[in-house]
């Protein structure tokens, strides 16, 4: 069974930082690519970051500078350093994954950027 725990979310104050991280099991990040994605109150989920099983990296052009998706294989997690945070990136944030054409989500992680 695949499972995916976020966590490090939080309340920020604008230009601040936070590193969320995606905990797996049942599967290897290191093998599978592993998405983040954020959801704003009345938005639709929109991608945020990826990072593929050989190690490339992706970000939306939201994130682009600001934001940088890492993997640690030996404790099968994926993180989301998010630096000089908008109050526009207020959202939950997932992580993603997909194993045997399965998608998996993790229950999300609150950020807030707020003074």
């Amino acid at each position: 069974q695949v499972q995916l725990v976020e966590s490090g979310g939080g309340l920020v104050q604008p230009g601040g930082s936070l590193r969320l991280s995606c905990v797996a099991s049942g599967t290897l990040v290191s093998t599978n690519f592993v998405g983040w994605y954020r959801q704003a109150p009345g938005k639709e989920r929109e991608w945020v970051a990826t990072v593929v099983s050989g190690g490339a990296t992706g970000y939306a052009d939201s994130v682009q500078g600001r934001f940088r998706v890492s993997r640690d294989n030996a404790k099968n997690t994926v993180y989301l350093q998010m630096n000089s945070l908008k109050p526009e990136d207020t959202a939950v944030y997932f992580c993603q994954t997909e194993v045997r054409r399965t998608k998996y989500w993790g229950q999300g992680t609150q950020v807030t950027v707020s003074s």
